[in-house]
């Protein structure tokens, strides 16, 4: 029975019997929307009925009725939250289920009246969304691997304090002693030049506002889209398609461990995809700052810290880790530089593949180095400020707008609304890192450098050596993370550009987020 159904049967039933009790004391009212949770592990019904919460109408859902002689007992409790994120906690609502997931992968309800999450512990929160929504599961009961359509986890609203400023406009020489623990402080506010050490955020790509050098900055990701943090995929986004992945189909959509990236895909197909997907809960394509906010989390003192291990299967499945180390890049071969195989001899399986984890442990986020490359939302704009498009008419986003091969014009889909990417200053120069916006992890990860591989050179940043390639006029669009052959270019830290066309070794990763 659905609940609407259910809910249908409750409301024929008039002599069902409600008792409310907020905190252990009975009272007359079911308690306002807010503070506290509903306590489905202590609520109860007579005659084998049983309670479920509906968060967004905030009332029950009474199941199994047999008979009008039932009596309920609902309980509610203050809902968990932690000291140090200051109000950021994880936001529940519609589809998505809080979670917990052990170490060996098993996915349990949430109960979120308890602790479920610690940042401080590196544990991230996780939600989940189901195959069916109409299915209920009670509080510390296991949700099987083949209900899931979709893994989560929430990234709370946070400033960082500011290093570099990147203001590179040229390769020069690497400094690894850049590489360091990313101090940051969470909390639902904006900074401002008003306060003592904290700086005015930059809107626009290039520019430095009010912003010093170990000033605390509020991340960027989260103030076009305001939010006090927001969910991002655990995974590459993935499809149930099997064939012609160049579409714009968000029924598709599946975020799961051990199942193929998908790739082929435009950046605007990929882009409403992501939009179609839950419009209730504002989805879209991860931006470039978005990726940023991801980073910065993760070399904190709340993240892992250090160098993410890639995934090198070749096959490009989700939440592979790589047994050691590569110590190649492009060329060399596997066995050599333990680069990349398709099997199972030099590469480990979720959930025991935690050093790919951005917590080190399975709380945190996979794919984000090697697996496929990633597009995100960060565009060019020519120097009159128009969005460019792509390179030609065979390369190129599918968006409407300006191609950089003789100033042609593409019509395909029209551009989202502005919150929805980043926008980058006009140049030809892949060098040219001080386009950067603060907390983009671009500019911020030089100084820069180039190493000879064969006849190519490849610039990289100081930050574990990731590939560094900044946008151009040419080639618009930037893309994250390397695939599984990139070997000691791929990194959290990695970054290069493309022209927006659908590539079989290019994906996305899908955001939610939404105002409270």
């Amino acid at each position: 029975m659905n609940k609407k159904e259910t809910q249908k049967q409750l409301d024929n039933l008039e002599n069902i019997k409600l008792a409310i009790y907020v905190n252990n004391k009975k009272t007359k009212t079911i308690p306002t929307k807010g503070e506290n949770i509903f306590d489905e592990v202590k609520s109860s019904c007579t005659n084998d009925a049983y309670i479920i919460w509906d968060y967004e109408s905030w009332s029950p859902i009474v199941k199994n009725v047999t008979t009008s002689l039932t009596k309920c007992h609902l309980y509610f409790k203050k809902g968990y939250s932690e000291t140090i994120l200051n109000g950021t906690d994880p936001v529940i609502k519609d589809e998505l289920i809080p979670v917990t997931i052990d170490s060996d992968g098993t996915v349990k309800k949430a109960d979120i009246g308890s602790k479920w999450y610690s940042y401080e512990e590196k544990n991230w929160a996780n939600a989940i969304i189901l195959k069916d929504e109409t299915e209920d599961y009670l509080a510390g009961e296991v949700i099987p691997e083949d209900a899931i359509e979709s893994y989560f986890v929430w990234i709370p609203k946070y400033r960082y304090q500011l290093w570099d400023l990147g203001q590179y406009d040229s390769l020069t020489t690497i400094d690894e002693n850049k590489v360091h623990e990313i101090p940051i402080i969470f909390g639902d506010y904006n900074t401002s030049d008003e306060k003592i050490g904290e700086c005015t955020t930059p809107m626009e790509s290039g520019a430095t506002g009010n912003c010093q050098v170990e000033d605390y900055m509020t991340h960027p990701a989260f103030l076009s889209i305001p939010s006090i943090g927001f969910w991002v995929g655990k995974f590459e986004t993935g499809t149930a398609l099997t064939s012609n992945y160049n579409v714009r189909n968000g029924e598709a959509i599946q975020i799961k461990p051990n199942v193929s990236s998908w790739r082929s895909i435009q950046v605007s197909n990929a882009f409403y995809t992501s939009y179609d997907y839950k419009r209730n809960l504002d989805s879209h394509m991860m931006k470039n700052t978005e990726w940023g906010a991801v980073a910065y989390l993760q070399h904190s003192k709340y993240g892992s810290a250090t160098d993410v291990r890639i995934n090198n299967n070749s096959n490009f499945i989700t939440g592979y880790a790589a047994n050691n180390e590569p110590t190649c890049g492009y060329t060399g071969t596997n066995e050599e530089c333990n680069r990349n195989c398709n099997d199972d001899s030099c590469n480990i399986v979720y959930p025991n593949s935690t050093l790919a984890s951005t917590t080190g442990n399975i709380t945190g986020i996979y794919d984000m180095s090697g697996g496929a490359w990633e597009y995100v939302m960060g565009v060019i704009m020519d120097e009159k400020g128009n969005l460019i498009s792509g390179q030609n008419s065979i390369y190129n986003s599918g968006f409407n707008g300006k191609l950089s091969d003789n100033n042609q014009f593409i019509d395909g889909y029209s551009w989202p609304a502005e919150k929805y990417f980043d926008k980058y200053l006009y140049s030809t120069e892949n060098t040219n890192y001080q386009r950067r916006i603060l907390g983009d992890a671009t500019g911020e990860m030089g100084p820069f450098n180039s190493q000879q591989y064969l006849t190519q050179n490849r610039f990289i940043g100081s930050w574990y050596n990731d590939l560094a390639f900044f946008i151009t006029y040419n080639i618009c669009w930037f893309e994250r993370g390397g695939d599984f052959v990139s070997g000691t270019d791929d990194g959290l830290f990695s970054f290069t550009y493309d022209s927006g066309v659908n590539y079989s070794n290019l994906g996305f990763r899908i955001i939610l987020t939404f105002d409270v």
